[in-house]
């Protein structure tokens, strides 16, 4: 390991996977619930899984994004981190706070939770995805401002790459989309429309930068490809990504009251969402074909490509199924969106989160790579989370097509409930699809801790 404080990075991408563990455990329990009403009700109901389900997805990719920062940016700016103890003390900050959220949502009935962390001050509770209590939210602005307090410190001392600056603006766009959770008007139009500006904004905008520069870090590492040629293609693609994604928004303000002219903007720019995917799938399998050695952590060169791929399918190929105003107008809300936001977290920010982890680890306890047998099985457990997925995907796919047909299409319209009946068979091979993907995860956990073999040494 060439920098000492890039050391504070193992503690997050630990935090990270437990969290993931825990996230998917809540999507499986969701799974059943789909399928058996009352199961674990009235312990667990369905609007607490959920809610739970989707705040640990953000945490722990946000705990991912920050140890990829905090190993990173020592590299790229060849020189020690600023403050590893304060990188240390806001990681058990945000542990604690985040875990003690968690708990408030199992243990304490929401409204109550509001009453209990000050929501009568400011209203800020109650959104989806932004759930968390008024002082998780304060709590997060301390962590993520201490945060890039610590991390743009370190790059201003350091050499300044394209690499550590798209970074950089990536986190802090992060950091600033942010608060609008703050922002909570009484006018429903207007509360959606800048809710947006948080949920849509970090994902198909800033998020973008930061996996961006993620894959392009790791694939200088593991290719010995110029680092000029990597930039130039980071170059175009986080120009792609920031011109769709912020136009793009207005494929979201197609049906909540905003004028009518978004469904053209909307609809015009997010059909162009999937051309940054596509270029970085392209980006990715033409460094790893340009490459000038081979790395012996043949598991994240795998990984690195399959974020491409898959984010390409995912957030690229999905979410142009569905995007149209005039298609839109059938499939909003349906199960065809959820089939879109499942591959797309997947393949953009989970699967680059899990690329850098699985280059950064070893090398963080001693070595360049896991040892082969190690590698064989974390292989495996790229199959079985990326088919997984993809069957979690199609099947979704499958029930929202035909739940659009007979609740919105069909000259005799059913109701909700009645649809919901029909589409059984689907959930049942969802669920059986995400029990594939639980010990995918569980083979990509056991893999850090198999021994055996030779593990080439890191570099000093």
């Amino acid at each position: 390991m060439q920098y000492k404080s890039q050391a504070v990075a193992m503690p997050y991408f630990i935090a990270a996977i437990g969290l993931f563990v825990g996230q998917i455990i809540f999507g499986l329990i969701m799974g059943l619930q789909y399928i058996i009403g009352d199961f674990l009700f009235p312990a667990i109901p369905f609007n607490i899984a959920r809610m739970v389900h989707t705040n640990l997805l953000i945490v722990w990719l946000l705990f991912g994004f920050m140890g990829a920062a905090y190993y990173m940016v020592p590299e790229e700016a060849e020189t020690e981190l600023a403050s590893p103890k304060l990188a240390l003390g806001l990681f058990w900050i945000f542990l604690v706070a985040g875990a003690l959220t968690i708990v408030g949502y199992l243990l304490v009935p929401y409204e109550t939770l509001a009453e209990m962390t000050g929501n009568n001050i400011l209203a800020t509770m109650g959104r989806e995805f932004l759930e968390q209590p008024l002082i998780t939210k304060v709590g997060i602005v301390v962590v993520v401002l201490g945060f890039l307090f610590n991390i743009s410190l370190t790059v201003l001392k350091g050499r300044k790459t394209a690499v550590s600056m798209v970074l950089l603006l990536g986190l802090w766009g992060l950091a600033i989309f942010f608060l609008f959770s703050f922002y909570n008007p009484d006018n429903l139009v207007r509360d959606k429309f800048y809710w947006w500006w948080v949920v849509h904004l970090w994902v198909e905008g800033v998020w973008e930068l930061i996996m961006a520069a993620l894959l392009a870090f790791v694939l200088i590492k593991v290719t010995g490809v110029d680092r000029e040629v990597i930039e130039k293609w980071l170059y175009v693609i986080i120009t792609l990504a920031l011109v769709t994604g912020i136009i793009g928004t207005g494929h979201h303000y197609f049906w909540i009251g905003a004028p009518e002219y978004w469904q053209w903007w909307g609809s015009i720019f997010s059909a162009l969402e999937p051309l940054p995917f596509f270029a970085m799938t392209v980006f990715a399998f033409n460094m790893v074909n340009r490459r000038r050695r081979e790395h012996p952590n043949k598991a994240a060169v795998l990984w690195a490509l399959g974020t491409g791929v898959m984010a390409f399918l995912g957030a690229g190929v999905w979410g142009f199924l569905h995007t149209l105003a005039p298609v839109n107008y059938f499939t909003h809300g349906s199960q065809i969106t959820a089939a879109h936001g499942h591959m797309a977290f997947y393949g953009a920010y989970v699967m680059v989160v899990l690329t850098i982890i699985s280059y950064a680890m070893p090398i963080l306890r001693g070595r360049a790579a896991n040892p082969e047998r190690a590698q064989v099985l974390e292989m495996w457990a790229f199959w079985l989370m990326t088919v997984g997925m993809v069957f979690i995907t199609l099947f979704l796919t499958a029930a929202g097509i035909l739940q659009v047909w007979l609740q919105r299409v069909s000259d005799t319209p059913m109701s909700y409930m009645a649809t919901q009946d029909q589409l059984m068979l689907f959930y049942w091979m969802r669920e059986w699809a995400g029990v594939m993907f639980f010990v995918g995860l569980l083979c990509y956990l056991v893999s850090f801790f198999v021994k055996g073999g030779t593990a080439t040494p890191a570099r000093a």
